[in-house]
C-alpha cells in the first residue's frame, strides 16, 4: 500500500492549516507555496477537504482557505480517508462477500489487524502533535547548531 500524492498534499495542506491555528484564513497560493503543492491540485484537495468538513474555502479578495476544527481533533487518518476514501488493504476486509474463501482465508485476519493497526496509528497522529514536534525538533536544530558556532 501507497500514499497516493492527493493523500500526500492533504496532509501538507492540513499541516500549513494547523501552523496557522483554527479559524485563521490562509491564501491559496500561500499554501501551495509554502507546501510545494501545484495550486491546480491544491484547488481539487481543497474541495474534499471542504466537503468532509475539515476547511472553509472562503472567497474574495480576502479569500483562502481555514481549518474549521481545532487541530488537537484532526487526525492523518482523518484527513487521507477525507481525499482518498476508507483505508483497507484488501477488498476482502472492505467487501467480505468479494472473498471466496471467506472464514476459510488464514490471511483475513492478519489483513484485518494490519487494517486495524495503521488506521489507530494515523488516527493518534493528531496536527496538533505534529506541529509541536516540528517546533520541538526546529528549537533543538537552532540550539544545535548556535552552541557549534559558539
Amino acid at each position: 500500500m501507497r500514499l497516493t500524492r492527493a493523500g500526500e498534499y492533504a496532509i501538507r495542506c492540513i499541516y500549513h492549516l494547523a501552523t496557522q491555528g483554527a479559524g485563521v484564513v490562509t491564501k491559496r497560493q500561500q499554501i501551495a507555496q509554502a507546501m510545494d503543492i501545484p495550486d491546480p491540485f491544491l484547488g481539487k484537495i481543497a474541495q474534499q477537504l471542504s466537503q468532509a468538513g475539515l476547511i472553509e474555502i472562503v472567497q474574495g479578495s480576502k479569500g483562502g482557505m481555514r481549518l474549521v476544527i481545532s487541530p488537537h481533533k484532526v487526525s492523518m487518518l482523518d484527513v487521507i480517508e477525507a481525499v482518498i476514501g476508507e483505508i483497507f488493504l484488501n477488498d476482502c476486509i472492505i467487501r467480505p462477500e468479494s472473498c471466496d474463501r471467506g472464514k476459510a482465508c488464514v490471511a483475513h485476519q492478519v489483513w484485518q489487524n494490519a487494517r486495524d493497526q495503521l488506521r489507530d496509528t494515523l488516527a493518534e497522529a493528531t496536527f496538533d502533535k505534529l506541529v509541536d514536534e516540528e517546533t520541538i525538533f526546529n528549537s533543538f536544530c537552532v540550539k544545535h547548531i548556535d552552541s557549534r558556532m559558539s
